[in-house]
């Protein structure tokens, strides 16, 4: 059986947190090892500077950063290519074929940047970098040829745009050379919310748990945990509904039978927030211990990591350019 080709990724903006692990991360790491795909994950190094071009020496620290998380989570190099997406000149090539089939309308109706642009209130100060990347993200998609695309509920819209471009591409140049894609949405937790209840984990927000963070900032992060304001007292009855350490022992506690009797024990009421708070501790430390070790030894060998990124990068240059050839080439604008 032919495998299936995945493309997923992340902008290096910093770390990563607990709802890249929870959206993406731990899918990563099944679909790599169940052997049935070929996954390329794709730092979006040119991405990232679309909202942060003032800060490329944090960006580039970053891609680091977010190498070490990779690995330590499970991702293998040997069975998946890490690769950066400044170094592979197919994309944007690729981004800018696409830009001349597509109107600014239809860029500015995507429902997902239109919610971006809220929320970093851009107002009429929108770059256009920012602007467009939903084109960057479908020329990524493309370049690699890929049939799965691993995203979170929210991203949908850009495979649907992705879709769209391919058609019309398909159409106006008379070729069969892209393919559509699907959108691979977990099927539990496709967001984690923050610390504070009110909105997804992010670093913007400051409400983020990282994958590096040691046992003690772990704890501090956990006691701050938005939890039931009318819990005042231990005997007084408390809502599980919106309450946060309940939705991040759902999501990380595999002892479901007695979280089913932590929740029952809440809501008649006896059961004190600190107490809760300390047993959750425990869950997600004995969960995440492994991953932070096996980060903390990675970061002493930064040559490793450059030649994970260096070797993964190199065969996925190999693969687009060969790609965009045949792009070009359905274009008519093959001169060599």
């Amino acid at each position: 059986m032919q495998k299936k080709i995945i493309l997923t990724g992340d902008r290096p903006t910093g770390p990563l947190h607990l709802g890249h692990f929870v959206g993406s991360l731990q899918n990563r790491v099944k679909l790599q090892n169940s052997g049935n795909y070929e996954q390329n994950i794709l730092i979006a190094d040119m991405q990232a500077l679309t909202d942060h071009f003032d800060q490329p020496e944090k960006i580039s620290e970053n891609i680091y950063e977010v190498t070490m998380d990779y690995l330590a989570v499970g991702i293998d190099p040997k069975l998946s290519t890490i690769c950066l997406q400044s170094e592979l000149t197919a994309l944007p090539e690729l981004t800018m074929y696409f830009l001349n089939l597509l109107t600014l309308n239809q860029v500015e109706r995507n429902p997902t940047v239109k919610e971006e642009i809220k929320q970093k209130d851009f107002a009429n100060k929108i770059p256009v970098g920012f602007l467009v990347y939903p084109v960057s993200q479908a020329a990524d998609i493309t370049a690699f040829g890929a049939d799965l695309v691993p995203v979170g509920a929210d991203q949908v819209p850009m495979i649907e745009d992705t879709n769209y471009l391919v058609r019309k591409f398909n159409a106006t140049y008379k070729t069969e050379v892209l393919k559509e894609c699907e959108a691979l949405v977990p099927e539990n937790f496709s967001r984690l919310v923050g610390l504070d209840g009110k909105a997804k984990m992010s670093k913007s927000l400051g409400n983020a748990i990282y994958l590096k963070d040691d046992a003690d900032t772990l704890f501090k992060k956990v006691k701050q945990m938005y939890t039931d304001p009318n819990h005042l007292k231990v005997e007084d009855p408390g809502q599980v509904e919106g309450n946060v350490v309940f939705t991040y022992l759902d999501a990380f506690d595999d002892n479901k039978e007695e979280v089913a009797k932590l929740k029952e024990h809440y809501q008649r009421g006896g059961l004190g927030d600190m107490k809760l708070k300390k047993y959750l501790f425990e869950v997600m430390d004995n969960k995440f211990k492994g991953i932070r070790e096996r980060r903390q030894e990675l970061s002493q060998d930064r040559g490793y990591i450059k030649s994970v990124i260096s070797e993964g990068t190199a065969k996925a240059r190999d693969l687009s350019n060969d790609f965009m050839k045949k792009i070009k080439a359905a274009m008519g604008l093959s001169f060599s």
